[in-house]
């Protein structure tokens, strides 16, 4: 059955927790870690709660698959209502913590209200307690995770825990757990921090121990894993260059966001590659990457470690920055780099460690200081508003100052924390922000790859790449080639990379499978530890329902139709370099099609049918 069966209920308001049967009838329905806490969240929640008032929730869940010999099996999400976007927001990370909280016997944690002062949540197997935590507020999540581990005294102990940005309310503020993994995106963290939970350490040690068919899913996970070892990417790719691989890629065909999206590729991309990472620095003779790494229980590894020149202007007098630390992923990458136009390798990895240190998302951070850049370059703002910094693309010392008030909210560092939609908003430039739903855009330009324009457009937590990697298909011709420059077939391709992902995301594995498996390779997996009946159309079933659901929450909250859209900048302003030169984001041809293929009204909205289908709550 692989579920635990249980969930921790936490009032942060009266300190009481005390545990619960989980609903197995919803987890049949919704599997469990992004679809079953969702299910939960719209059960108790109100849409229209303010995200970083008492009455929004946080939930920490894991998938049914989390704490096994699955590979990839160490994936967990939280699930809130996101203070960036003001929409359902579900960030996924992975680590070890998701891990340490199935194997201490635990579906999921839900934590409701807000406590009077600062505390932490501390989980040893059955047992939880709230402790005061006044002594870590205003500390770095580094710091705090070490201090915790002191006052436990307990090194193996998996903390996720919130930074000084955080609480200083950057909208865009991450969960934190294992030094450098992230649920990273809409605010997650902030929401953590408003309600005074400082952080979350758990202790497990009573593995997974429920799985249906044990001798079945031994067989089903060694055979997957060959699966994945033999493939090109998960194989060789991912591991060697990690997410990286990309940047030179996405450059080439023209789909790599330059300067606030007002370009579509990166002269300097080649200075900030994965292969730029592995190449001896002139400096000091080493590699800005060290080595790969991996969460509980993948053999893929494409986790990156690295180092910075300790000689370079941003670390020269900060030791704590020489040693290893997380290294940079594609998307951090390009937002810190091409998109603010800033080529140095180790200024991307020093603002990289700031936001790992003190939580905060590198994506929509890079984007709003490359939208500020834009205002500064615009005249809309200038040295009076940035304390006397001039933000100009190109500048690594700009980003390295912007991560650093970022970090403590101080000075034009609260402007930042707002988030681009609403910083350009304030000086009067709203359309200088590159946004969907108030979420700043990855690193893929829809111009040069149309399907990630509708992909976009209609995800359910304001703009992301990982509801619908249609670039698997468009670029890297996984599972077959589609042609990036055409919106032809392409609202069937983000519907069912939708669907597919939603379900992904729920078994408790990690998406990054998805380039070798498909919902074939990973229904055999699920039915073997999960009782139910589990083929790859129950799951794709799960995860139609799962986007519907969210879907739904979101126009309770007061979004519409009118919200799948794009800035105006992709719709009107042609590329103008590349294989996409002249070429604008064809969403309106696009979006028609995707309501009609998803049951909905031709303004966005869910009909009576498609909600009795999918049996939404009422």
């Amino acid at each position: 059955m692989s579920w635990t069966r249980k969930l921790l209920r936490v009032n942060l308001t009266d300190g009481v927790i005390r545990e619960e049967p989980l609903n197995m009838e919803w987890a049949d329905q919704y599997i469990g870690q992004r679809g079953l806490a969702t299910r939960y969240f719209v059960e108790e929640t109100d849409p229209t709660c303010d995200p970083l008032g008492p009455d929004n929730k946080l939930i920490f869940a894991t998938g049914p698959l989390t704490g096994t010999m699955a590979s990839t099996g160490g994936r967990y999400s939280v699930i809130t209502k996101g203070p960036l976007t003001g929409a359902i927001a579900c960030s996924n990370s992975g680590g070890f913590i998701g891990a340490e909280l199935k194997s201490a016997g635990w579906d999921m944690v839900i934590c409701e209200g807000r406590s009077p002062n600062p505390v932490m949540l501390h989980i040893v197997d059955d047992k939880a307690e709230l402790l005061p935590a006044d002594d870590l507020w205003g500390k770095s999540v580094w710091d705090t995770d070490k201090l915790i581990h002191q006052k436990l005294n307990d090194p193996q102990i998996r903390i996720a825990a919130v930074g000084r940005s955080a609480e200083a309310g950057c909208l865009y503020a991450a969960v934190i757990n294992d030094l450098h993994r992230a649920a990273g995106r809409s605010g997650v963290g902030t929401v953590m921090a408003s309600k005074n939970l400082k952080a979350m350490a758990v202790r497990g040690t009573q593995g997974v121990s429920n799985i249906r068919d044990p001798k079945q899913f031994m067989h089903v996970t060694a055979e997957q894993k060959k699966v994945l070892a033999d493939n090109a990417v998960t194989g060789q790719g991912l591991p060697a260059m990690g997410t990286q691989v990309l940047m030179n890629v996405i450059n080439e065909i023209g789909a790599l966001p330059t300067n606030n999206m007002r370009e579509v590729q990166f002269k300097d991309a080649n200075k900030i590659s994965a292969e730029a990472m592995a190449e001896p620095r002139e400096s000091d003779g080493k590699p800005n990457l060290t080595t790969n790494a991996a969460c509980f229980g993948c053999t893929i590894a494409c986790g990156r470690i690295s180092t910075i020149d300790q000689g370079h202007f941003t670390v020269e007098n900060k030791p704590e920055y020489w040693g290893n630390s997380g290294g940079l992923e594609y998307e951090a990458a390009w937002a810190l780099g091409a998109d603010t136009g800033v080529g140095d390798l180790d200024a991307l990895t020093y603002a990289n460690f700031v936001c790992n240190e003190d939580g905060f998302d590198p994506i929509s951070f890079g984007a709003t200081v490359a939208a500020a850049m834009e205002l500064f370059e615009e005249g809309a703002i200038s040295t009076e508003q940035t304390d006397g910094m001039e933000l100009r693309f190109g500048s690594a010392e700009a980003l390295a100052w912007c991560a650093e008030k970022v970090a403590t909210g101080e000075g034009f560092g609260a402007d930042l924390g707002l988030g681009s939609k609403r910083l350009c908003e304030k000086y009067g430039r709203p359309e200088l922000s590159m946004t969907v739903k108030g979420q700043e855009f990855p690193a893929y330009d829809p111009r040069g790859v149309q399907g990630m324009g509708l992909t976009y457009a209609t995800s359910n937590r304001g703009a992301c790449h990982l509801r619908s990697y249609t670039v698997a298909s468009e670029v890297l011709g996984i599972p077959e080639k589609t042609d990036p420059l055409s919106v032809d077939g392409k609202a069937g391709l983000v519907k069912a990379f939708q669907d597919a992902t939603a379900a992904v995301d729920s078994t408790g594995l990690c998406v990054f499978t998805t380039f070798a498996w498909t919902l074939d390779n990973i229904a055999p997996q699920v039915d073997a530890a999960c009782e139910g009946g589990w083929t790859a159309e129950k799951l794709l079933e799960a995860g139609e329902r799962i986007w519907n659901l969210e879907r739904d929450y979101n126009m309770r909250a007061g979004l519409t139709g009118a919200d799948d859209n794009l800035p105006k900048r992709l719709l009107n302003d042609v590329a103008k370099t590349g294989p996409a030169e002249g070429k604008v984001a064809g969403l309106d041809e696009m979006l028609p099609e995707y309501y009609q293929l998803r049951g909905w009204t031709t303004d966005g909205q869910l009909t009576e049918e498609t909600r009795s289908k999918f049996g939404l709550p009422a």
